[in-house]
């Protein structure tokens, strides 16, 4: 499904701060990203009709990008408006009854940090496992201890074929561990939000893939 070095970008209206988030995704995807997460988080979220039209807009963006579009938690929202897919978390519904619902048709990705969680999520039909945070970061309040790359290189183990997303403060100047340990993607969010050049730092995060230019 990954190809390596593919960049999972995910952004939801908080994270965009001052900035029009439906820019900046059009600029992530005319810079190279590969893969769109929408994660609409936090106290001033957006929800019901609103958060729908955002999705669908979000979406014809991607579209028009050939790049798929993934929703996260909000199973109900994927299926509604036929995303390409759902990314849930431990917290959330099991990833087991969120294949059972979406069908095999509709990509389904798990948040794990640990070789039995991703075992279980493997099991229960997990297309890829999102992993980490890898690094300190700032942009989920409810993010776990780091872990740096120990995690991922003992799924990788463990798991040879299993497609793993790195996350959590990853960055174009950190993230070569991340692709050394086996992860076929990294998933960033402020990488590309605080960048001045977003095209560049989707340059550079590929590169640190290979180390050439």
């Amino acid at each position: 499904m990954y190809s390596k070095p593919s960049i999972y970008f995910i952004l939801g209206t908080q994270n965009a701060v001052n900035r029009d988030p439906l820019k900046l995704l059009e600029e992530a995807l005319k810079g190279g990203i590969n893969y769109f997460q929408l994660r609409e988080k936090g106290s001033n979220a957006l929800v019901g009709r609103e958060l729908k039209e955002f999705a669908l807009k979000c979406q014809s963006l991607c579209r028009l990008h050939n790049v798929p579009f993934i929703v996260n938690d909000d199973v109900d929202l994927a299926h509604d408006i036929q995303a390409d897919g759902i990314h849930v978390g431990q917290e959330d519904l099991s990833a087991a009854s969120v294949r059972a619902y979406i069908g095999k048709g509709m990509t389904l990705g798990v948040s794990v940090h640990s070789v039995e969680e991703a075992k279980r999520a493997l099991e229960d039909g997990a297309d890829y496992l999102g992993m980490g945070p890898v690094y300190g970061t700032n942009s989920k309040s409810d993010a776990k201890k780091p872990s740096g790359v120990t995690k991922i290189e003992e799924v990788k183990k463990r798991f040879p074929v299993a497609q793993v997303i790195g996350i959590g403060g990853i960055t174009s100047y950190n993230a070569g561990p991340v692709w050394e340990a086996g992860a076929a993607g990294i998933a960033v969010i402020s990488a590309i939000v605080d960048a001045e050049n977003i095209a560049e730092e989707i340059r550079r995060l590929k590169i640190s893939c290979t180390g050439v230019e």
